[in-house]
C-alpha cells in the first residue's frame, strides 16, 4: 500500500497533473478507454448485475452526473475554476466506492493524483485493468486507510462510513461521504397516480434496486394505498411483462449475501406483490408490502432491493413528522399538484436533496450538489460542485513594499489618535465594491499623516 500511494504522491508532487492541458489530455484518454474498452465493461456489469444494455453503449457521462457537462466547459470555457491559479491547491485523493459506476473522473479533472479501491462486492467490475486500482476487501480496505491522504472520498454504506471517518481523523483528513440511507416518497392525495407511479416504479426497481438514492419506502393516505399498488402492479408489467424473471431488462442482486439480506427483511411481511426468489442466480422479484410497522426490521436499515414498503399516513403533517423522526435520508421525493404543500415539505424537512413530482434527477442535473446530511453523508459533488470540494480554496494576497507610510497607524508606540483612526475604520460602514476600498484606503494614508 505504501508503494501505491507513494507513487501518487510522487505523480502530485511532480506538479505535471496541475496544468489544464494535462487534465484535458488525461480526461479525453480516460473517454477513448471507455469507448475502446466498452464491450469488456458491458460484459463486466453484465456478470455482477444481470444487467444488459440492449443498444446502448457506456459514456463518460456514467463517470458521475456532471462530468462530462463540466468537461465540455472545460475545454470550451476554460476559466478560473480550471486554470492554473495560485489560490487553488489540489490534493491527491483515495476514493473508496461500493458502486461498479463510480470513477475518479470529476476528481482527475481537477488536477489530483487519485489513489481508487473499487468493491470487492463488484467483482468483474472491479477486476477490469482498465487502469490500476487497488482490489481486495476489509484487511486492504482497512490498511490503505492507515495512509496518508488529503481527501477521502466514500460512496457506501453509514457503518463503513464511520471506520472511514475515524481512520482519516487519525490525520486530519477531510471526507465526503455519500452513505445513502431511507429515502422516504410521500404521494400527496392530489396527484396523478398513474404518472407518479410509475416515475416510482422506475426508480425503485431500476438496478433491482440497488442504487443509493431509490425510494426505500413509500409513505400515503389509507385511502389511496390499494391504488398505489395497483398502479405499480399494472407499471411492473409494462416494464418487465408477464414473466419478470425472463426480462432482459430487470437485473439481479449483487451476491448471494445481500440475497440472504433482504429475505430476511421479508421475514413476517404482508407482501401485496412479487416476493418470488431464486437463490441460484440471486433473482428476488419486485415487491410491493403493504401495512407496514414503523418498527418492523424492514424499516431499520437502507433496503437497497426490489422490495418497496407502503406505510399509511393521515396527513401531509403526519408525514412530516414521521420523516424527521428518522435519520436524514440522502434523497427525499413528494409528489403532489399542491406547490405549497410540496414546498412545505423541503422547508420542514432536511435531506440530502430532493425531487418533486419525479424521482432520482436531482442528482442528474450537473448544476446541482450532489451529497448526504447527517447519517447519509457530507460533502458534497457533481460538476462545478467536485471542483470545489477537491480543491481547497487557498486565500493568497501579494503586498508590494512600497507605502510604508500606510502602516504607521498600526505599529508601536500606541497614541490616542492611532486609537480613536482605528475605532473610526472598525466602525464606519462603506458600501461594498470598489468605490469603498478607495476610500478606505484614501483615509487611511490620511490617517497615517496625521497620526505623524
Amino acid at each position: 500500500m505504501q508503494q501505491v500511494v507513494g507513487r501518487a504522491r510522487a505523480a502530485f508532487n511532480s506538479g505535471r497533473c496541475r496544468s489544464l492541458e494535462f487534465r484535458m489530455q488525461q480526461l479525453k484518454a480516460l473517454e477513448r478507454m471507455v469507448q475502446e474498452k466498452e464491450k469488456e465493461i458491458l460484459a463486466a456489469i453484465k456478470a455482477d448485475l444481470h444487467k444488459v444494455w440492449v443498444g446502448r453503449g457506456v459514456s463518460l457521462r456514467h463517470d458521475g452526473p456532471g462530468c462530462g457537462v463540466w468537461k465540455g466547459l472545460a475545454v470550451e470555457k476554460p476559466g478560473t475554476h480550471h486554470s492554473p491559479c495560485p489560490s487553488w491547491v489540489h490534493r491527491w485523493v483515495l476514493q473508496e466506492s461500493r458502486r461498479s459506476d463510480e470513477s475518479p473522473c470529476c476528481i482527475c479533472l481537477v488536477g489530483n493524483a487519485v489513489v481508487v479501491k473499487p468493491s470487492e462486492i463488484s467483482e468483474n467490475t472491479a477486476q477490469l485493468e482498465l487502469y490500476p486500482v487497488v482490489t481486495g476487501g476489509v484487511p486492504e480496505t482497512t490498511q490503505l486507510l492507515t495512509q496518508r491522504f488529503d481527501h477521502i472520498l466514500y460512496t457506501g454504506n453509514s457503518t463503513v462510513g464511520k471506520i472511514v471517518m475515524a481512520a482519516a481523523a487519525k490525520h486530519l483528513t477531510p471526507v465526503t461521504l455519500e452513505l445513502g440511507g431511507k429515502s422516504p416518497c410521500y404521494i400527496d392525495k392530489d396527484c396523478d397516480l398513474a404518472v407518479a407511479c410509475r416515475r416510482i416504479t422506475w426508480g425503485k426497481y431500476m438496478n433491482c434496486g440497488q442504487t443509493c438514492i431509490a425510494p426505500d419506502y413509500i409513505l400515503c393516505d389509507p385511502s389511496i394505498q390499494s391504488k398505489v399498488v395497483e398502479n405499480i402492479k399494472a407499471t411492473l408489467q409494462e416494464f418487465y411483462g408477464e414473466d419478470v424473471k425472463s426480462s432482459p431488462d430487470y437485473e439481479r442482486i449483487i451476491n448471494k449475501r445481500h440475497f440472504k439480506r433482504i429475505l430476511g427483511l421479508l421475514e413476517g411481511q404482508k407482501i401485496a406483490h412479487g416476493g418470488q426468489t431464486d437463490e441460484a442466480s440471486c433473482f428476488i422479484a419486485p415487491t410491493i408490502l403493504t401495512d407496514v410497522s414503523p418498527e418492523s426490521k424492514v424499516m431499520e436499515e437502507e433496503i437497497f432491493g426490489p422490495v418497496l414498503p407502503i406505510l399509511t399516513v393521515k396527513s401531509v403533517d403526519e408525514a412530516i413528522e414521521f420523516i424527521n423522526r428518522r435519520e436524514k435520508p440522502l434523497a427525499l421525493y413528494v409528489f403532489s399538484n399542491n406547490k405549497q404543500l410540496i414546498r412545505r415539505v423541503i422547508s420542514e424537512t432536511s435531506s440530502g436533496g430532493v425531487t418533486a413530482n419525479d424521482v432520482f434527477m436531482h442528482a442528474l442535473v450537473p448544476d446541482l450538489p450532489f451529497g448526504g446530511v447527517g447519517n447519509s453523508g457530507m460533502g458534497a459533488y457533481h460538476g462545478k460542485h467536485s471542483f470545489e470540494t477537491f480543491s481547497h480554496r487557498r486565500a493568497c494576497l501579494i503586498k508590494d513594499l512600497k507605502m510604508e507610510v500606510v502602516n504607521k497607524l498600526r505599529y508601536p508606540p500606541g497614541s490616542q489618535k492611532k486609537v480613536d483612526w482605528a475605532k473610526f475604520f472598525l466602525l464606519k460602514q462603506f458600501k461594498k465594491g470598489r468605490v469603498g476600498l478607495v476610500i478606505t484606503a484614501l483615509l487611511g494614508i490620511v490617517a497615517a499623516v496625521v497620526a505623524k
